[in-house]
């Protein structure tokens, strides 16, 4: 494994981690001013309203952007970020998380192997995002979930990762055998994702303000 793309990006399943997924998407969202946040969901058992593939972003909980392994498109799902885009950024959005599909299903398909599993309906999750704080100071996280419970998580002060069990050791190796991964994670985290989360803001203003 390897961390996702990302661009603007970084980088329905099965009742249980459709319940997750709400819960993650409408969580409070903290008093501070502004966020950004992404989720990757791959399954192993598609179904009729479970795509294989699907990548879901919101800023300050509202949903603005979704792509799946159906549609094979990132596209809007608010009225703001439609509006203040060009064609190519969702050509590149597209682009983007059609290599990321590629690589979760790679990634789902070594878990699966790692865990001894041969059946059954299989999920690797991937939540990451950033926080623009009152103070004018900015916060991150980017980890990663296996069949719902936590897998690997970065420390972005420590340039580590942090692994939940052997197996999530054998990715922690792989990935701190340089500092490029995590660096490049924490570079994201710290300027890109705050960068478009700003332009973000900016486009759903009024939008934003009237929920918040």
């Amino acid at each position: 494994m390897r961390p996702g793309q990302a661009g603007a990006l970084g980088q329905c399943p099965g009742p249980g981690l459709l319940l997750l997924l709400l819960g993650v998407l409408a969580a409070p969202v903290p008093a501070e001013p502004h966020s950004l946040r992404y989720f990757y969901t791959a399954v192993s058992d598609p179904s009729p309203g479970v795509p294989q593939f699907m990548i879901v972003g919101s800023v300050d909980g509202e949903v603005f952007v979704r792509y799946d392994s159906e549609t094979r498109k990132m596209e809007p799902r608010v009225d703001w970020i439609a509006a203040n885009t060009d064609q190519q950024y969702w050509d590149r959005e597209t682009e983007i998380s059609q290599s990321n599909e590629q690589f979760f299903q790679v990634t789902l398909q070594t878990l699966r192997e790692r865990y001894n599993q041969s059946r059954g309906s299989h999920t690797v999750q991937h939540m990451f995002g950033c926080d623009l704080l009152e103070d004018g100071s900015i916060r991150g996280f980017d980890q990663y979930g296996y069949e719902g419970r936590d897998f690997i998580a970065l420390d972005k002060d420590t340039l580590t990762f942090t692994a939940a069990d052997a197996a999530a050791q054998i990715t922690k190796r792989k990935w701190e055998e340089d500092e490029t991964p995590a660096e490049r994670r924490k570079f994201y985290l710290e300027n890109t994702c705050i960068k478009w989360l700003r332009k973000y803001v900016s486009y759903g203003k009024d939008v934003l303000e009237r929920r918040g």
